[in-house]
């Protein structure tokens, strides 16, 4: 047996985007690979960049999630198992075998914080170490809190008495503010997940909130600019994602997905799982019409011998179903509002994600957060499989994206602190890790 069969078991109207306004422009070649461990199916893509800017995918891979709850790893051999199969794949389509991959982040309670930071220069040149200062001084205040800093994104720079400024280096001032968005995870979620993926005899290269992955697959540039909200609707979550101005200006993360429709149909109507998940995919509805009493569904009874079944109408798949659509938009409806984000998020919603795809949502979610909504589908990559070219997929489509180079703050500066050489830095290193 090879070392890789050892490793791998194998309202208002919608808003038309347009392909041409997608982001094109890249900067790494590849190949490079990415991995989105979700609650309902794991997905790793292996792509690289093209001459003409465009992404092109090597591998495919994707398995049903194992050891996954809620976006969280809840049973590491079982997720180290399913993520070692789902690279397989891929890497068997690819030809290659990875060694590091850029992994999405779900769990540990992500959040948004806002920080003001100033920073003392002293009347010389603003240079690339006072950008990583002011960020590292960021990051420390997160760490404090025992939790990790996924993103630390400038929203702008002022120096001294001029505001607005994106980029400061090679400006004099005396003191440097920085308005800095930092999306951060709780350390023992996150040290689980790392964990997970060294099992898989892989190096995560960066740690991507899912959320803004899935926004950069399927927002254009307009919608980034204008203000747009996209909604994520998972399995196990629903991740939302603010940008304005062309930057991400705000996440946050539901504990409420398609699962959770799945669960209710199986308990009210007394079915299994697995059927709940085929009568949600076959005839999930949100709004209701005049036929539905008459159509009449034949649905196995749980625990009943003999193959029972029980004549249900439509109409009580509808109403199982609706509620819990309706709490999942009522609690992003609430999330905006509270985040003092209403007037920058604009007036456009982007729906995405597995459960975004139940028939009637985008009326309802017009209809309880009053703006204009649209179903987002991500951006088609050359050489894709047809399966994996839905909305579930967009948060592994924008994880590529990232991964290819688009949409950092300063991709041209080395943002990693410097660091002491030598025994005292192995010394400290070995001590971190094993702490």
């Amino acid at each position: 047996m090879n070392e890789m069969a050892r490793r791998r078991p194998t309202a208002l109207p919608p808003i038309a985007p347009e392909e041409a306004d997608r982001p094109r422009h890249h900067h790494r070649g590849g190949p490079f690979a990415v991995l989105d461990v979700g609650t309902t199916k794991i997905v790793c893509l292996i792509g690289r960049t093209e001459s003409d800017g465009t992404l092109r995918v090597l591998g495919c891979g994707w398995q049903k999630a194992r050891g996954v709850r809620g976006g969280s790893i809840v049973d590491l051999g079982e997720a180290v198992s399913a993520i070692r199969a789902c690279v397989g794949q891929a890497e068997h389509m690819a030809d290659l075998r990875l060694r590091s991959v850029t992994v999405n982040l779900t769990c540990g309670q992500p959040e948004s914080r806002l920080y003001n930071m100033q920073w003392a220069v002293g009347g010389r040149q603003v240079a690339d170490r006072d950008i990583r200062d002011v960020i590292h001084e960021a990051r420390f205040r997160t760490a404090a809190d025992g939790r990790d800093a996924i993103h630390t994104m400038p929203q702008y720079f002022s120096v001294d008495a001029t505001d607005q400024v994106e980029d400061p280096r090679g400006l004099f001032c005396t003191t440097l503010n920085a308005r800095l968005h930092v999306i951060d995870a709780a350390s023992t979620a996150v040290r689980t997940l790392r964990t997970c993926i060294a099992q898989c005899e892989l190096d995560i290269d960066e740690l991507v909130s899912s959320p803004m992955a899935a926004g950069m697959s399927v927002l254009v540039n307009d919608e980034r600019k204008l203000g747009t909200t996209v909604i994520d609707m998972g399995g196990g979550t629903t991740g939302m994602a603010v940008f304005a101005d062309g930057m991400l200006v705000h996440t946050a993360q539901l504990p409420i997905g398609g699962l959770h429709v799945t669960r209710d149909l199986a308990t009210g109507l007394s079915t299994t799982l697995a059927e709940a998940e085929r009568i949600k995919t076959l005839h999930g509805n949100v709004q209701s019409s005049p036929d539905d009493d008459r159509q009449m569904l034949m649905v196995p009874i749980v625990g009943e011998e003999d193959h029972q079944h029980a004549r249900v109408p439509l109409s009580q798949v509808v109403s199982i179903i609706r509620p819990r659509i309706e709490e999942t938009f009522e609690y992003v409806k609430e999330r905006l509002d509270s985040s003092g984000l209403t007037r920058a998020a604009g007036n456009r919603v982007v729906l995405t994600g597995g459960a975004s795809q139940l028939g009637g949502v985008r009326d309802l979610a017009a209809q309880i957060l009053g703006r204009q909504v649209r179903l987002g589908r991500p951006v088609q990559l050359r050489g894709l499989p047809e399966m994996a070219t839905g909305a579930a997929f967009a948060t592994a489509g924008g994880l590529l994206s990232w991964a290819a180079g688009a949409g950092r703050s300063f991709h041209d500066m080395d943002m990693a602190e410097e660091r002491p050489a030598g025994l005292l830095h192995r010394i400290v290193t070995f001590l971190r890790d094993r702490m």
